[in-house]
Order: structure tokens, then C-alpha cells, then sequence
């Protein structure tokens, strides 16, 4: 057991070094995937916030106005809002463009010498991005509201490393099955769809039972998403629930593995298949 955390955890290590190592060419290309997302369209990249505000928005409009939500737990209902949404978002849209990544940049795959188990990172690398603008609405927000951050705000990059790698793990697995099996991408946006609504975003997850809680919080990005509230509005280090941080590690530590070793074993066989 030993040796085989100890294996995880060098292996870990040289990733990060070899992600450190490329990171100028990481960059390039993560700049050029969100240029030729919106090639063409007059609004170019405008088009990735505009949806989420739009969202947003219209969530704020019929869960306050229309159905009067009031606070939560002493937090104004627009920033309890948009501390679940934004880093919903984020989760969501990286899933899904890097389920696809491998097939969109097939041309890598057959014609170069390329890391192919890159191409999902820069995905998710052009999803922080943008999410990085909706952490400053956020902000913004708490500003409105006359709510400062104090010293807890720094842990939002303990919570965003959270996610990458989350991401990483899942995302080499389903980009990975996807070369094979094209219905992959169409699960995966049902998944998101429906983890939407079941993940506590608009809902509280207190308005559960206690008997039936523990299952709606073994959702990986409940733990995320709880995380930001926790950041931004209730100001609770993460160790305070250390029980779901190490569960939240067991889990990504896992994905992260199984993913990782899929990917190596399929991509020998992606430039045939594509």
C-alpha cells in the first residue's frame, strides 16, 4: 500500500513537471483554441460570458422575483446563486469540450509528434480561463451586497486545483472511449443535464433529510461547489470538514489513475480509429 501511494505520488509529480516543461506551448494552444471557437462570429469570445449572464440572469429573475427565495444561511440568494452556478459552469463546459477534444484535434494525432494526453487540458485550461472572469463577478457582486473577502479567498485556488484535476482524470477517460464509441459525448451532455438539477445549485442541500444528505454530498462537485460558498459568504477554511476532503481526494485520486491509465492504453489506437 506503501509503495503504491508513493508510486501515485511520483507519477503525480512528473506530471505536474512535464505540464510545467511544456507550459509555453500549453499556452499557444489554449489561445488558439478559444480564437477558433468563435471563428467567424462577430462577438468572437464575448460569446463565452454572454451565456453564462444570460443564465444567470434568468435563474435570479425566477427563483427571487418569481418564486421569492429569500437568503440562505444569512447569504443574499444572487451570491449563494453564483457561487454554485459559476463553478458549475465551469465543470461542465470542460467536461464536454474535452470529451471531444481528442476528435477535434485529430489532425495532431495523425500528422504529429504530439502529447496527446494534453489535448483535454487545454480544454480545461480555456474553461479557467473564462470562469476566472465570472470569479470576479462574483466579487463584484459581494461588493454590491457591501460583503468583502477576507484571508479565506485564497483558498479558491485550493478549490480550482480541486477541479482541474478532477477534470483531468475524468476527461482522459471519456475523450478517450470517445474515439471509439461517438455516443460518449452525447451521454456525457445528458450526465451534465441531469447533474444539474441534482447537484444542490439552485437548491439548498439542507432541504433534504439527513437520512438521504450524505448521498446528494458524495457528489464530487457538491464538494466544489460547497467549497466556493464556504469561500465567498461563510468564510470556513477547507480542513474544517476534513472527512470530505479526504473523500473528495480517494475519489479524484482514482479517476485520476483509471483515466490515466485508459488513455495510455487507447492512444496507440486513436490515429487508426480516426
Amino acid at each position: 500500500m506503501t509503495k503504491t501511494l508513493y508510486s501515485l505520488i511520483v507519477n503525480f509529480s512528473l506530471f505536474l513537471q512535464t505540464i510545467y516543461q511544456h507550459r509555453a506551448m500549453l499556452w499557444a494552444m489554449t489561445k488558439q483554441d478559444l480564437k477558433s471557437v468563435y471563428l467567424g462570429s462577430y462577438l468572437g469570445i464575448v460569446w463565452s460570458f454572454i451565456h453564462p449572464i444570460v443564465i444567470s440572469l434568468v435563474l435570479w429573475f425566477v427563483f427571487q422575483m418569481g418564486f421569492k427565495t429569500g437568503p440562505i444561511l444569512d447569504a443574499p440568494f444572487v451570491l449563494w446563486l453564483l457561487c454554485g452556478l459559476y463553478p458549475w459552469f465551469f465543470f461542465s463546459e470542460a467536461l464536454i469540450n474535452a470529451t471531444n477534444s481528442v476528435r477535434q484535434y485529430d489532425f495532431l494525432v495523425k500528422k504529429m509528434v504530439f502529447r496527446i494526453s494534453f489535448l483535454p487540458l487545454i480544454k480545461i485550461i480555456s474553461s479557467l480561463l473564462i470562469h476566472l472572469f465570472f470569479i470576479l463577478v462574483i466579487l463584484c457582486f459581494m461588493a454590491a451586497y457591501a460583503r468583502t473577502p477576507d484571508i479565506h479567498f485564497i483558498q479558491i485556488s485550493y478549490y480550482l486545483f480541486c477541479l482541474i484535476i478532477f477534470l483531468t482524470g475524468i476527461s482522459w477517460l471519456t475523450s478517450a472511449i470517445n474515439v471509439f464509441l461517438k455516443d460518449t459525448a452525447q451521454f456525457i451532455t445528458v450526465f451534465v443535464s441531469i447533474g444539474f438539477w441534482a447537484t444542490p445549485i439552485l437548491w439548498d442541500v439542507n432541504m433534504i433529510p439527513d437520512r438521504f444528505r450524505i448521498f446528494m454530498k458524495l457528489n464530487p462537485v457538491f464538494y466544489i461547489i460547497n467549497g466556493y460558498r464556504e469561500t465567498f459568504l461563510y468564510h470556513i477554511w477547507f480542513w474544517h470538514h476534513w472527512q470530505w476532503t479526504v473523500y473528495f481526494w480517494s475519489v479524484t485520486g482514482i479517476l485520476f489513475v483509471i483515466g490515466a491509465l485508459i488513455f495510455n492504453r487507447l492512444k496507440i489506437h486513436f490515429a487508426d480509429v480516426l
